[in-house]
């Protein structure tokens, strides 16, 4: 269905009463460098029905705070200040006393649903146990209440869903499972810590929008903890900025957008991605590192990384004081930056040159897919396993590569993105179809030289770089492993090592240190050279932002960008964050349940979808920008993703598609039996999409 995102309802009177008032929060951990202090002095109030969003990048304090209001901390966190709720200071409380708080007064959502729930029990069990654990009901009572909950947060036959466990659930109904457990005792406070990292665009938009109809049901004060600026544009009432374990900026959502007056706030800002005008700015990250928050230098923990800072700023940390038509700040320049005298980024440049000048002259054909095909048994039986499906992973799937361009493949999780990946980083001939990269055709090429050649012609950036990176090794013997599996002797190695730290724009030290002991932005910095250690043609990344801060995701963006145009790579790109996917990509190819429904450049594909899921997907990504997003159309698919084992016997997004529900009877009877073939836009080259109904 189609809907405009509302604007948040009419905000209670300032002098409402708190349901929730945090004051001098403090939290530390023992270290062997001593205490961590995680929270330093938080304080902040929360009205009914108002949403409170806290951003700021890992490690700022975020989910600390979050534990510390539920109760949650480890046994050894030390804890301090006031957790006021409904009058009752929480702190210090016992375990027994606080379990009759949470669940009841407070709920939380967590960020893996999966972990949340227990496994061994069924959904229903899961919610009756959570309502009689508050509530004097019987189980039939608490059953009825339970199939109530799910069918208000839209999990599809509620009473026989009920019956199902955890796993069998998707990421997003397990998410949705969770609130209901959340809300089902109508607490005052819902705290909601990262609830959709982990979901594509799509799923994101519904759990947004359930988290909205739960806090409408309930009348809580929501606590939205997020990286995703977007998210907190269009939920948020109120934003706090997090950053060395205290809060930095308070202001109204409308205010922090329009002038953010804390520098550090204005560089997060300004590395985001946002291209919805379609053009490229440059991304400009923010140097340097966040401070260790065991013994803390004196003087404001963003001096070293501010483009403004003062002498004064690194000898007394700013407290929180009030600006004018603004909020609260924590900077010695604020009345300057608020007056529009000062420019908060200072001449902050971005590091690499921006990705609108690293559009290269595209060359010759790298890779070239043609009607590859993936399937996977599905098999009965513990001893005796039989056959009883098949999985259509990848169906048919064709598109081509030429050295200089990134394509991106966008789509919901299970829509084989992956799998096509997988398919051509095997380097064997694949169950149908044909693969050829570089000009020789996987599978024809059986020579162990041949598969080597092969090999250094495409190499991979993984999703998680500390997992990618053996842990017992150092940056330096990282890094040496591929060349010598090439052949090359000490001495090239050592010169090319250098090199590639160099061009990723790591220092020389860098090459002594073991994974552990670097930051998440370096970590994929080295990912990235050991993969161009071979020279490769190709570069294969799979979501190579989504474990990375958006600050750390600016500078791998423009390095990404800066390799692209100097080395001529090619870049086979999957990611479910499609404002990163415009601003890297040349081209883009939408699949869904293992088909390609469009492709097309990428300008064409932003400004002019012409398939239903693409206009889905793209209306889902959310937006910076509170006005715009809070007032624009969105397209919410109703329903799962179906099973690759049992697709529609015509289009695959049958089941979904906003158009089938508004077409004539026989263009229905063609979407429900035959596959639409993929059809040329008139005075768009390039640019195609397979629907009977667009």
């Amino acid at each position: 269905m189609t809907l405009a995102t509302p604007l948040t309802e009419a905000a209670p009177p300032t002098d409402a009463t708190p349901v929730l008032s945090v004051r001098d929060l403090r939290i530390s951990f023992p270290s062997e460098a001593g205490p961590v202090e995680a929270v330093r002095g938080v304080s902040f109030d929360l009205l009914p029905g108002r949403t409170l969003g806290i951003v700021g990048e890992s490690g700022s304090g975020k989910s600390a705070t979050a534990m510390g209001i539920m109760g949650l901390l480890p046994p050894s966190a030390t804890l301090s200040g006031e957790v006021l709720l409904g009058g009752r200071n929480l702190i210090g409380l016992g375990d027994k006393e606080l379990s009759g708080v949470r669940g009841n007064s407070i709920g939380m959502v967590f960020q893996d649903p999966l972990s949340a729930l227990t496994p061994i029990y069924s959904v229903g069990r899961l919610l009756c146990d959570t309502l009689r654990v508050h509530q004097d009901l019987t189980k039939r009572a608490a059953w009825e209440q339970a199939v109530e909950l799910l069918d208000l947060v839209g999990i599809p036959d509620p009473r026989e869903r009920a019956k199902s466990f955890p796993h069998e659930f998707s990421g997003g109904m397990r998410q949705r499972v969770v609130i209901a457990m959340a809300i089902a005792n109508k607490p005052s406070v819902l705290v909601a810590d990262e609830p959709t990292t982990a979901l594509d665009v799509t799923v994101q938009a519904q759990i947004l929008d359930v988290l909205r109809l739960a806090q409408a049901e309930t009348g809580a004060g929501l606590v939205l903890i997020t990286h995703d600026l977007g998210v907190v544009a269009g939920h948020a009432d109120d934003i706090a900025v997090m950053y060395a374990g205290r809060l930095v900026e308070r202001a109204g959502v409308e205010e922090l957008f329009r002038r953010p007056t804390m520098p550090y706030t204005a560089r997060l800002l300004a590395a985001v991605p946002t291209v919805d005008s379609g053009v490229h700015r440059p991304l400009v990250p923010i140097g340097g590192e966040p401070p260790t928050l065991a013994g803390l230098p004196p003087g404001c923990p963003f001096a070293s990384r501010c483009a403004v800072a003062l002498d004064a700023c690194r000898t007394d940390e700013p407290g929180l004081r009030e600006i004018t038509g603004h909020g609260h700040v924590a900077c010695l320049r604020a009345d300057e930056i608020a007056a529009g005298t000062l420019d908060p980024a200072g001449s902050g440049t971005p590091l690499d040159e921006p990705a609108e000048s690293a559009r290269t002259r595209v060359g010759d054909v790298v890779l070239r897919v043609e009607d590859l095909v993936k399937t996977f048994p599905v098999t009965k039986g513990a001893v005796l396993k039989r056959r009883v499906a098949t999985l259509h992973a990848v169906n048919r799937v064709s598109f081509e590569l030429r050295a200089g361009e990134t394509l991106g493949l966008v789509g919901e999780s299970g829509s084989g993105k992956t799998t096509t990946l997988l398919e051509i980083l095997r380097l064997r001939r694949p169950e149908s179809g044909r693969i050829e990269i570089a000009g020789t055709e996987v599978g024809a090429a059986q020579s162990p030289a041949r598969i080597r050649e092969l090999r250094q012609n495409v190499q991979i950036v993984m999703q998680d770089p500390l997992g990618a990176l053996d842990p017992r090794l150092p940056v330096f013997q990282l890094l040496a492993e591929p060349l010598r599996a090439v052949g090359r002797d000490r001495e090239s190695i050592r010169s090319r090592i250098h090199e590639l730290l160099a061009l990723v724009g790591l220092d020389a030290s860098v090459s002594d240190r073991f994974p552990a002991a670097l930051s998440g932005g370096q970590r994929q910095r080295v990912g990235i050279a050991r993969a161009l250690a071979a020279e490769p043609k190709l570069l294969a990344l799979d979501e190579p932002l989504s474990a990375l801060d958006v600050s750390v995701q600016a500078g791998v963006i423009n390095l990404l960008a800066r390799l692209k145009r100097e080395l001529g790579l090619a870049y086979l790109v999957v990611a479910h964050d499609l404002a990163v996917v415009r601003y890297i990509s040349d081209r883009i190819a939408v699949m869904y349940l293992g088909h390609i429904v469009e492709t097309g450049n990428t300008e064409t594909i932003f400004s002019d979808p012409r398939h239903p899921y693409t206009r889905a997907l793209l209306s889902a990504i959310p937006v910076p920008d509170p006005q715009r997003e809070r007032t624009r159309e969105r397209i919410v698919l109703e329903g799962e993703l179906p099973s690759a084992a049992r697709p529609p016997a015509g289009c695959v997004f049958v089941d979904r598609c906003p158009l089938y529900r508004l077409a004539d009877e026989g263009v229905r009877r063609l979407c429900r039996t035959q596959r639409p073939v993929p059809a040329q836009v008139p005075g768009q080259p390039g640019h195609e999409y397979a629907c009977h109904a667009g």
